[in-house]
């Protein structure tokens, strides 16, 4: 039985990084080819497989992450980040570092996707880390977590956009729905998960390499504006892409420039090229001390971006093992909800296979049958569909690996924080899904 497969792959990964301490890297290497060999894929085909998983992945990741980490660095090294942190500090005190955090991955991640969000913010967490002396996962989980919740559940994110393509929802409404979900449901779990006492207990340090340990006077620091502008203009540039390419279609010449320097690495890669002039030549500093701060904010990704890249190819093993196939064959007939039925579909398969946009493409093509006939509204079931693959983030997910390097934690303790807070705020999203389709009903909507 496939699902049987993936709960026992899923062990023996744990018993390997657990108990016999195996490299992360290596031990999701064996484990996707002992899954591949279980499934039935060829010998000869299981390394194109796991090679096409990592490309996949890594091709979607690693500018992004090495770029934000060389801007991320950059900032620390100069005291940008430690500048913008002191803000933070000075207009909403220790106290309000979460509910800022939280704030301002919302705002950025309303458009940006998780990892390139995780990237831009994280610098300046590990500064107010750093000077605040408050644990990591006290200001770093609040983001992680408001950063999740959009990008799961709301477009122009891919997965919530091609279920509003595949329903012939409006993209435009889902988004404004899904916000009177996503903003209360993300904001109460990021606010609450830091104060539980199995995640208090937990007190990992900053990684090595991704910031710089100085802690700076305030006369060597840059100004706020500069920090500022630099911080933002990734957002700036990928949200004005997301925006114009929701108002605005066709082939122009300035709709393909602006889409171009709206894409995430060429944003980043700009951004770098803007840090490296504002924080080196012009404050003083060699173009020799920045490219060193680019070179250690890389070496210090390497294993990171090893780490994802195997979830990567343990993932494709899983899509190329039937896994997907075999779930939406099992659920077809069911009598259910359409809302629940969409929901528990995705939440299955990104139990099963880790990929939110595989989760969200099989659930709307099992569901697409039950919208015409089930009077619900098309927006509502995007929003279902995407609640649910939200949920179990576990081993199988190259984010998950994302999450537990950066915050530097054991396979046991990122499983207690990430797979836990990503499943409430599913199970939390389906609530509100079925509040706001009732709720619609009564508006006569």
């Amino acid at each position: 039985m496939p699902l049987l497969v993936v709960g026992i792959s899923v062990l023996v990964l744990l018993l390997l990084m657990t108990k016999l301490r195996l490299n992360g890297f290596v031990a999701l290497l064996l484990v996707a080819v002992g899954v591949a060999l279980v499934q039935g894929i060829g010998l000869r085909d299981i390394p194109d497989v796991l090679s096409d998983g990592i490309g996949d992945q890594i091709g979607d990741t690693m500018l992004t992450i090495g770029l934000g980490a060389m801007v991320g660095r950059v900032m620390g090294d100069s005291g940008a980040a430690q500048r913008i942190a002191g803000k933070v500090l000075d207009v909403c005190g220790p106290r309000g570092v979460q509910v800022a955090m939280v704030l301002s991955a919302m705002l950025i991640g309303v458009t940006m996707f998780y990892e390139v969000a995780f990237v831009i913010i994280v610098p300046v967490a590990f500064t107010l880390v750093r000077v605040t002396r408050v644990g990591l996962l006290w200001v770093g989980l609040p983001m992680s977590i408001a950063l999740s919740t959009m990008h799961s559940f709301l477009p122009p994110h891919p997965g919530p956009t091609a279920v509003a393509a595949t329903f012939h929802a409006s993209v435009g409404l889902t988004l404004f729905y899904g916000l009177f979900i996503a903003v209360p449901v993300g904001a109460f779990i990021a606010l609450l998960w830091p104060r539980l006492p199995f995640v208090r207990r937990m007190n990992p340090e900053i990684p090595k390499g991704l910031v710089g340990e100085r802690v700076f006077e305030e006369e060597e620091m840059p100004g706020l504006g500069w920090p500022l502008a630099v911080a933002l203009l990734p957002v700036v540039l990928i949200a004005g892409a997301a925006v114009t390419d929701l108002v605005a279609s066709g082939d122009s010449a300035g709709l393909n420039f602006v889409a171009f320097i709206g894409s995430a690495p060429i944003a980043l890669l700009l951004t770098l090229l803007v840090a490296v002039w504002v924080f080196g030549p012009r404050m003083g500093r060699s173009l020799v001390e920045v490219s060193a701060s680019c070179k250690e904010a890389a070496q210090a990704m390497a294993m990171i971006l090893l780490v994802i890249g195997a979830g990567g190819a343990f993932k494709n093993v899983l899509v190329e093992g039937g896994i997907s196939d075999y779930i939406k064959d099992a659920t077809d007939g069911w009598s259910v909800s359409p809302i629940i039925l969409a929901w528990l579909i995705a939440a299955v398969l990104r139990v099963a296979i880790g990929s939110a946009t595989v989760a969200v493409v099989t659930a709307s093509g099992v569901a697409l049958p039950l919208l015409a006939g089930g009077g619900v509204h098309a927006e509502v079931m995007v929003l279902a569909v995407s609640c649910g693959s939200i949920a179990f983030s576990h081993v199988n997910d190259p984010g998950f690996w994302m999450f537990k390097e950066y915050f530097n934690l054991s396979v046991i303790d990122a499983i207690k924080t990430r797979t836990t807070y990503t499943t409430v705020l599913a199970v939390l999203g389906l609530a509100g899904v079925l509040i706001l389709e009732q709720a619609l009903d009564t508006l006569n909507v």
